[in-house]
């Protein structure tokens, strides 16, 4: 199944539990959710107010609306 996951952050929520930060995804690429896999540097060089799609294999494709 397809879905659109609109999400504009571009880097992870830390989480301090027990003296142990985790790191949960706000980008919505992470293979390994709902923790951050370091997919958010495929974000980098975003542009705001635009919006991407991105493939399995992480390209980018930007939207026309």
């Amino acid at each position: 199944m397809t879905r659109v996951v609109k999400r504009d952050a571009t880097g992870p929520l830390e989480i301090t539990v027990g003296g142990e930060s985790k790191w949960i995804c706000m980008c919505g690429l992470s293979n390994g959710q709902p923790f951050c896999d370091g997919s958010h540097k495929k974000t980098a060089g975003e542009e705001e107010g635009k919006i991407y799609l991105y493939s399995k294999d992480g390209t980018r494709k930007q939207v026309s609306l």
